[in-house]
């Protein structure tokens, strides 16, 4: 069945930054549905458009970059998505999250054709919640700096016996649940994988001390250890 060349291109794009790179070129070509000589042209053509594709065939293709996403990438269900998932986080997030979303948002709108702009202004999915949300700490941005700096934090915190105690810990991701933020963590006291309620912190330090590169592996192995004792977790 032919295809259209911008459709080929925005297919092939969207199996790059879904499949775990390196990624091989008949893996590709099977999701897209062409064949290997159409699949090379169409790498060239995205190289060409801006995107920094590392590889060659026979070894497997890495997009490191991609270029800046056209208006018409944008279906009408990709763009209600984008509106839904923004207002979860305006409404879960702490204010700089909230104004970070608030902001992405207004972005994406002003680079939309106008009938696409009405989309997102008129988006059929709306996100409500009639329950008490999580309150967000004011430590919040602090431990979120700290995961994406990969370095220690020590901190005061209540455990669910209300015994007070100090850890250094590796911060690796925060959780928004319905009802509580968790910090996903190492913990250096425990020597293990701990998780900390943020509403129960009572103070939080930045250490100076790095724990880089880990905090990839470390989640990663995290997130292992939870599916092994929730086998339902998806």
């Amino acid at each position: 069945m032919f295809m259209p060349r911008a459709d080929r291109l925005l297919r092939l794009l969207t199996a790059f930054r879904r499949l775990p790179q390196p990624v091989t070129a008949a893996r590709l070509a099977e999701e897209t549905g062409v064949s290997a000589r159409t699949l090379y042209r169409d790498i060239d053509s995205l190289r060409l458009g801006g995107a920094l594709i590392d590889g060659a065939a026979g070894v497997g293709y890495t997009l490191t970059e991609d270029p800046a996403l056209p208006p018409q990438m944008f279906s009408r269900l990709e763009v209600e998505a984008l509106v839904l998932g923004l207002a979860q986080v305006r409404a879960m997030g702490d204010p700089a999250m909230a104004e970070a979303a608030e902001a992405a948002l207004a972005k994406i709108t002003a680079t939309l054709p106008e009938r696409v702009q009405r989309h997102a202004v008129h988006a059929v999915s709306r996100s409500y919640s009639f329950g008490a949300r999580a309150k967000v700490p004011s430590h919040t941005a602090l431990i979120r700096q700290a995961c994406w700096d990969e370095e220690e934090l020590t901190l005061t915190f209540t455990d669910v016996r209300g015994e007070v105690t100090r850890r250094t810990i590796r911060p690796l991701a925060i959780v928004y649940f319905d009802s509580a933020l968790v910090c996903l963590a190492w913990c250096c006291l425990r020597d293990g994988f701990r998780r900390f309620d943020l509403a129960r912190i009572r103070d939080v330090a930045r250490t100076g001390s790095s724990f880089r590169p880990r905090r990839v592996p470390l989640l990663r192995d995290y997130i292992a250890f939870i599916r092994e004792r929730v086998p339902d977790l998806t």
